[in-house]
């Protein structure tokens, strides 16, 4: 199972720039470097990645004098196990393609290695499929949304770059093998999910409010009412006590199922788009890094949260 964190890379000029984008395609790319620790492009330490002694990370506004930047890494901890990080919020505008792709396309790299070892391509190139079916679900893209740099040159949307045809072929693998594996998990995941429909509340409304207030029939409790989501939820988090409501009053930020004495074991937070375990954990226990104990209270075995779970969180 994937195995997700984040860590922004905010002090990059791409991050600064603050474009965004329609997210209409997915571009794999791998990094051309033998070095596959995440360490190497994603800092500072975060306690898992390990330092990086020599400070050429990504997270500086021009790394190695260049405008680069993607939206995620896959490769080595510092414990040798492999992980995703995203560096770039997904509809963030990248620096990845050297082309148009970069005004459609989420980018993300995979951390290469000598490209001999069997064993580690198998883990990232696995990771690297589950995180792409992860972003299908989370923009409503197939894998016929899926490309790699240089399928896109050849598109015309990319710079001439070999990655990853350079690579997945050694191993016995192409774009086609790995878009038929996302297309399989995706087809997976539709068939075993019989729980509730998913409930996906837009980031920005075209008619009525996310209405900010202590409870919903306490309409003298609002704070205020607002169009984006993100606005609603940063005046949630300046009034302790208040919740986002819905316009038919869905408590959907965030939500505390819990009694009002407190003597319940946990609160209840249903996930909304763009929500991860970190951020979750940092919003209601004060560091992302307390993450894995949502997970062992709701017997997740991997990162991936979808839009309307609903998590217990430790009191």
């Amino acid at each position: 199972m994937m195995n997700l964190h984040k860590l922004i890379l905010t002090e990059n000029a791409c991050y600064k720039a603050g474009r965004t984008i329609t997210v209409k395609g997915i571009m794999v790319h791998s990094t051309g470097a033998n070095n596959p620790n995440l360490k190497r492009y994603v800092g500072p330490n975060d306690g898992l990645l390990g330092e990086n002694q020599y400070g050429n990370h990504w997270n500086t506004y021009h790394p190695g004098g260049r405008e680069v930047c993607v939206h995620a890494f896959i490769g080595k901890l510092a414990d040798g196990t492999i992980a995703t990080y995203q560096t770039l919020p997904w509809n963030h505008r990248g620096w990845h393609a050297g082309g148009s792709a970069n005004n459609t396309h989420i980018g993300f790299e995979i951390c290469e290695d000598g490209l001999t070892d069997y064993t580690y391509f198998q883990k990232v190139y696995r990771e690297a499929v589950e995180l792409c079916a992860y972003l299908c679900k989370e923009y409503g893209l197939t894998e016929q949304n899926i490309i790699c740099h240089s399928e896109g040159y050849k598109q015309g949307v990319a710079s001439n770059h070999g990655d990853v045809m350079h690579w997945f072929p050694k191993h016995g693998k192409s774009m086609d093998t790995f878009r038929a594996e996302v297309k399989a998990l995706l087809a997976a995941d539709t068939k075993e999910d019989t729980s509730e429909p998913v409930v996906t509340y837009p980031e920005k409304l075209t008619s009525g409010y996310y209405r900010v207030r202590k409870a919903w029939k306490d309409s003298k409790s609002q704070v205020g009412a607002y169009r984006v989501l993100a606005n609603a939820k940063a005046a949630a988090d300046k009034n302790p006590g208040t919740h986002v409501f819905t316009n038919d009053g869905v408590a959907i930020y965030p939500v505390d199922d819990a009694t009002d004495s407190g003597t319940a074991d946990y609160r209840i937070h249903t996930v909304v788009k763009g929500d991860t375990l970190w951020d979750i954990a940092a919003l209601y226990l004060g560091k992302g890094s307390r993450y894995p104990e949502i997970k062992t209270l709701n017997g997740l075995k991997s990162n991936v949260i979808y839009s309307g779970w609903k998590l217990k969180i430790p009191n």
